[in-house]
């Protein structure tokens, strides 16, 4: 056996290039023990699985000759944009960690059903490695993380006791040291709690799965995740002129797998809502892109993409049921 497809999760999805992927074979024999390869020892075994399993050059410097340009009115200047500017390479990385996180926990029940429990230790040891990594991503991602969130709330308490002891034995400028400390945060931790509330109560206007087209450079594409703001660094944010849109970047910005058939080099990018449009339903068009056959299950009636139960739950998303009214269409063929 030369490994587990994501293909025993998700059924393939709509296009032919949309095929699902074994990854790292070669590398990684369930069924022998004495496969095992030392790399799973190694902490940049997630990295190199990621390279083995689509092989595209992730230099954002030498894939920015996307075919497709759009000019648009900025502040009053005529401005030829590319759509390259949009290339996340961080968005498709955290796509790659997701598909690593699933395909890992499908050789984990593998090798429990076939008895192998050596091995499948093994595999639970690199996947805790692998969450742990895709916290620290989610974390940083946002800005903020629930285990400080905590400290802050729980050092701030300590001070109040040490600021009453204080104001107790009558040493007034040590309490007014701890009442400018515990104010510095109070704030913090209330902008931390903001970003909490943000995520929590953000509104989208699309949804996981939904087929959309984007304004300026006309490619269709589908959405296979959110953020209720820009979550990319300021140097992107520049490159994307973020600055130049209406709403900035204080609105939601989508992860959108592009139509390879619209354009081949663009893959996966970080959109603004502002500049995407809903497609007419239904769309029973192919819409080929090699991410598709492990983040969806398949094409609902209208068109659009049924997200895996993995990806609902980790963007929070419900289920969504397609409406009656659009159930009359025969799209057996582009499931």
């Amino acid at each position: 056996m030369q490994g587990v497809s994501v293909s025993t999760m998700a059924a393939p999805a709509s296009g032919g290039s949309c095929r699902a992927f074994t990854l790292f074979r070669g590398d990684l024999k369930i069924n022998n023990r004495s496969c095992m390869n030392p790399l799973m020892d190694s902490p940049f075994f997630w990295r190199h699985c990621m390279m083995r399993l689509y092989s595209i050059n992730t230099n954002g410097t030498k894939r920015l000759d996307s075919r497709i340009r759009a000019s648009r009115l900025f502040n009053g200047n005529d401005k030829e944009m590319d759509a390259s500017i949009e290339i996340s390479e961080a968005t498709n990385e955290e796509i790659l960690m997701f598909f690593f996180q699933l395909d890992l926990e499908t050789r984990i029940q593998y090798a429990l059903n076939t008895e192998q429990y050596e091995i499948a230790q093994q595999l639970r040891d690199k996947l805790t490695e692998v969450e742990t990594q895709l916290i620290k991503q989610h974390e940083d991602k946002r800005g903020y993380s629930r285990s400080e969130a905590q400290d802050k709330s729980l050092h701030i308490i300590s001070l109040r006791v040490n600021l009453q002891k204080a104001i107790d034995n009558e040493k007034y400028v040590d309490a007014a040291d701890l009442r400018d400390e515990i104010s510095k945060l109070e704030i913090e931790s209330l902008a931390v709690s903001a970003k909490v509330l943000a995520y929590e109560n953000a509104s989208y206007a699309y949804r996981l799965g939904e087929k959309v087209r984007h304004k300026i450079f006309g490619y269709r594409a589908v959405i296979c995740g959110m953020d209720p703001v820009c979550c990319e660094s300021s140097s992107w944010m520049g490159i994307a002129n973020v600055d130049k849109l209406s709403e900035g970047p204080n609105q939601p910005f989508y992860q959108v797998l592009v139509d390879v058939d619209d354009d081949p080099n663009l893959l996966v990018a970080y959109v603004a809502e502002e500049n995407l449009n809903s497609i007419d339903k239904p769309d029973l068009g192919r819409f080929d892109h090699p991410y598709a056959s492990f983040l969806f299950y398949g094409v609902d009636t209208a068109g659009d993409f049924i997200p895996i139960k993995q990806l609902r739950e980790k963007f929070n998303r419900p289920r969504h049921e397609v409406p009656m009214d659009t159930q009359n269409g025969n799209g057996d063929d582009n499931v």
